[in-house]
């Protein structure tokens, strides 16, 4: 699963994609030097291993991790192939979801591509980008329905959520912000619209800012507009993040702790993004690992099995779970048990964020 880190030149993107992944892309301050996506993993914060491992003591600990790709930066008339174009545009096809940085700081010495810093531009500069190219494939389909309609009326309700979608673009309003009835998502699965994808702000601010973010003017107003598009808003300070990435463990806590923070803004945006690419973790516990496995939430016990071993999922017979909760409570495996807190789940269980399991099956 990728997450596309999209956003105007200078805003910080390559900076935010260096802090998550210290995978050190190449940071100047002029637009496209990041030609290339750069491509990281990245292991997603999650406090329950390390419970996990101080009760097991393994042998290691493997974290679950999503991919985060640097997109270079998007330029008015991307979609008519200004800068770098429709290149752009095709890596960010490629991405899951989506993470918009959006700078809400001044500074005089980093250049803004359109001279001066105004988020709620910034943002539209792009979407409108996704927009227009959302437009011509929605006209492509719908051309094609159209003729299909001729020999098949089935492709009526195709055109109908065609016209639907198109309507909203050309006012404005990206496919994400649409409210679908169910029959209708089904139609639009694979119509693979950019302005689909879920899609995540981060609303870049100076250091002055970090302690009233929540209120600051700037960061309120991309807020405003990501509700509108039923998305979310971590406001951070891209340049502060960079310096966590770089320190140890306790002199990384040492700075947050100066700050009045409770975590770094980069470990926010790690499990948002998880959140929302509508993934979570069930984990596995023993002496050689502790572990977290990623699955799409509602992922069903014998599918959750196959991402350990497709022999498991084949030849699954019963899930033995545990939630997280109740096992920290009881402190062991065996208390739990005898509390008759493992439960014994069958083909129709529908998987939980934290679940700790063991999958019996036969082959």
């Amino acid at each position: 699963m990728k997450l596309g880190i999209v956003g105007l030149p200078n805003v910080g993107k390559s900076t935010l994609f260096n802090s998550i992944t210290k995978a050190g892309a190449e940071c100047a301050n002029y637009p496209f030097c990041t030609i290339e996506p750069n491509v990281g993993v990245v292991a997603v914060p999650d406090e329950r291993l390390e419970k996990l491992a101080q009760m097991y003591h393994p042998q290691k600990v493997t974290p679950a991790v999503i991919e985060f790709v640097d997109i270079a930066g998007l330029v008015k008339g991307a979609s008519h192939g200004e800068g770098l174009g429709n290149k752009f545009l095709s890596h960010i096809r490629e991405t899951d979801a989506i993470c918009e940085v959006v700078r809400c700081f001044q500074d005089d010495n980093v250049v803004h591509v359109d001279g001066n810093v105004n988020p709620i531009r910034d943002i539209e500069t792009i979407n409108l980008e996704l927009i227009f190219a959302d437009i011509e494939t929605v006209n492509k389909r719908l051309e094609k329905a159209r003729k299909n309609l001729k020999a098949d009326k089935k492709y009526q309700a195709e055109i109908d959520v065609l016209e639907k979608i198109k309507e909203n673009l050309e006012n404005g309003i990206s496919a994400r912000a649409i409210d679908f009835k169910e029959e209708e998502q089904e139609l639009i699965k694979d119509m693979f619209l950019l302005t689909t994808k879920p899609i995540l702000y981060i609303a870049n601010i100076s250091e002055g800012q970090i302690e009233n973010a929540q209120n600051d003017e700037m960061v309120k107003l991309v807020r405003e507009y990501a509700q509108k598009e039923k998305a979310e808003v971590i406001p951070l300070c891209v340049k502060i993040e960079e310096e966590l990435s770089g320190l140890e463990e306790e002199d990384k806590k040492e700075m947050l702790d100066a700050l009045g923070l409770e975590e770094s803004g980069l470990d926010k945006v790690i499990k948002k993004s998880y959140d929302l690419l509508g993934l979570m973790s069930f984990l596995t516990a023993g002496e050689p690992e502790v572990r977290a496995w990623t699955i799409k939430k509602g992922t069903k016990a014998p599918q959750a099995a196959g991402k350990i071993h497709s022999d498991i999922e084949r030849g699954f017979i019963k899930a033995e779970v545990v939630s997280y909760e109740d096992l920290m409570k009881e402190g062991s495996m065996l208390l739990a048990r005898e509390k008759g807190l493992v439960r014994s789940e069958g083909k129709e269980y529908v998987m939980q964020d934290g679940d700790i399991v063991l999958f019996k099956f036969n082959v």
